[in-house]
């Protein structure tokens, strides 16, 4: 299940690639420019939202060794 930064990055993600998609067919630079940025802010929150889990996960390994 995607925590709430993975879900916001694959959103921002793929409104990125819409908006690079619009940009080329239409020749419009300028969105094509914000199009690519939305995707890397999104490959930033997704990658955010990935390492969450991962302390997550440590966290509550950390937690079920101390209770043994």
């Amino acid at each position: 299940m995607l925590n709430k930064n993975e879900r916001d990055g694959k959103i921002d993600q793929a409104k990125g690639k819409v908006k690079q998609a619009v940009g080329d067919l239409t020749g419009n630079d300028k969105l094509k420019a914000e199009g690519k940025i939305d995707e890397t802010v999104g490959d930033a929150k997704t990658a955010v939202g990935g390492a969450q889990k991962k302390v997550a996960a440590a966290i509550a390994s950390v937690g079920q060794a101390v209770k043994r």
